[in-house]
């Protein structure tokens, strides 16, 4: 077949989306598939376009097969309302006049949010006369208006109605968690639309390794610590404050050492946050390189998932795959009743503490430096998991039958996009 990914995200970002759909493309190659992929210049998580993307409008690439055709977008590291508007919008104009270059794709794999890309998306769906299957990763705008992103009320009815559009368009929704089919069943989307695909991880490269001698906990003065690592996006939803306090609670046990690895402003800002609470036992670090991510998951005792509680209880951090495929265990400071909570304790890896309660996260934490042996298992436990639900292989099997089945049975077009009245005489 003949992909095209349209993905906000791609490589070389570090995380997010980027590192899911880079492997779906390069794994679609290795099955024989064409790929082309419709991105933007690369920017996050720092919202700053790469050095050797800048001042370029587009950029067309190739990486172990995949053609990469990149696209100018407006990007602040500190974005008003009026700059995301022009984010997305620059995004949607650029890209779509870039996706009119080359092949006729068979099927359109379109990843949201943001959700203006739904309308350049269908406009080539009808010029090529070819399905769409719509990856919903996160459900805007719901989850921004929950969270306080997202107050405008005129703004959010333009969301809605790019919501409702992008269900409508689209031949197949996949989704990553059950919490998103139960939310999108409630809005009248119906079930025979719906596929619960998860997002997966390459359990051969995340993969249990030794802590001894690793050059993570040798490079940070980790080495003989109990290590309790957090690392990625470090955003409103997280809400990492919780875990300095927990850390400071826990300054008195020297042998426990914290390690937050995320994009350096926001490092900066909980920097402050240490001083304030006296956390000196925590590490704030820059992202690593992606070649090294095996290697600092490994040096982690216990790795973090963490929520705010107000959070969507449908949002699930694909961080999750990744912790578990570690071999190493987790507590997730997150919404007992969300999709990230259900897959902690479904996969028996790691425990589930009430989010935003530092005295609750510091006490786990205790628990497990204390009972190494139910640490280890709890690993061990998360790692199985992880092989036999989160696989990479077992996700490109599922999406390789959904394209091939989407485009065995293409859907009517819809009429309110391009409609011609007919009457007879």
């Amino acid at each position: 077949m003949r992909v095209l990914i349209y993905s906000y995200n791609y490589y070389p970002e570090p995380i997010g989306i980027a590192p899911l759909m880079t492997e779906l493309a390069e794994g679609l190659v290795r099955r024989g598939h064409q790929v082309r992929v419709i991105t933007g210049m690369p920017n996050y998580p720092q919202r700053q376009i790469y050095e050797g993307y800048r001042d370029k409008l587009y950029m067309t690439e190739k990486r172990n097969g995949v053609i990469i055709q990149r696209s100018y977008m407006w990007v602040k590291p500190k974005p008003s309302l009026i700059d995301r508007v022009l984010l997305d919008s620059s995004f949607v104009v650029t890209s779509f006049l870039q996706a009119l270059k080359g092949w006729r794709p068979d099927v359109i794999l379109l990843t949201v949010p943001p959700l203006p890309v739904c309308v350049p998306a269908a406009l080539l769906s009808w010029f090529h006369n070819c399905p769409i299957v719509l990856n919903v990763q996160d459900i805007l705008p719901e989850a921004a208006v929950h969270v306080g992103l997202l107050k405008n009320r005129t703004m959010i009815r333009v969301f809605e109605a790019l919501e409702k559009f992008a269900y409508r368009t689209a031949h197949t929704i996949s989704v990553i968690a059950d919490g998103f089919v139960e939310n999108l069943e409630g809005k009248g989307v119906s079930s025979s639309k719906l596929t619960c695909i998860p997002n997966w991880v390459d359990t051969s490269f995340i993969r249990p390794l030794s802590k001894e001698n690793n050059a993570f906990r040798l490079e940070n003065g980790l080495d003989g610590k109990f290590v309790v690592l957090y690392a990625g996006n470090i955003a409103l939803t997280q809400g990492l404050e919780t875990v300095i306090e927990a850390a400071a609670r826990l300054k008195h046990q020297r042998d426990i050492a914290f390690a937050i690895v995320g994009e350096p402003k926001a490092i900066e800002n909980l920097r402050q946050h240490c001083e304030a609470h006296g956390a000196d036992n925590v590490r704030l670090l820059p992202f690593q390189p992606r070649e090294k991510l095996p290697e600092m998951l490994a040096a982690a005792d216990v790795g973090l998932i963490v929520q705010k509680r107000n959070v969507v209880s449908f949002n699930m951090p694909s961080k999750t795959q990744v912790l578990l495929a570690s071999g190493r265990a987790v507590i997730a400071s997150v919404p007992s009743t969300g999709s990230a909570a259900k897959a902690i304790k479904k996969s028996c890896g790691g425990v589930v503490v009430e989010p935003e309660n530092p005295e609750a996260l510091a006490d786990q934490i205790l628990e497990l430096y204390n009972n190494p042996e139910l640490t280890s298992k709890l690993g061990k436990q998360g790692r199985q998991y992880a092989i036999e639900r989160y696989s990479f292989e077992q996700a490109l099997n599922q999406y390789e039958a959904l394209f091939e089945k989407v485009v065995r049975t293409p859907a009517v077009k819809p009429a309110y996009m391009f409609s011609v009245n007919k009457s007879s005489s």
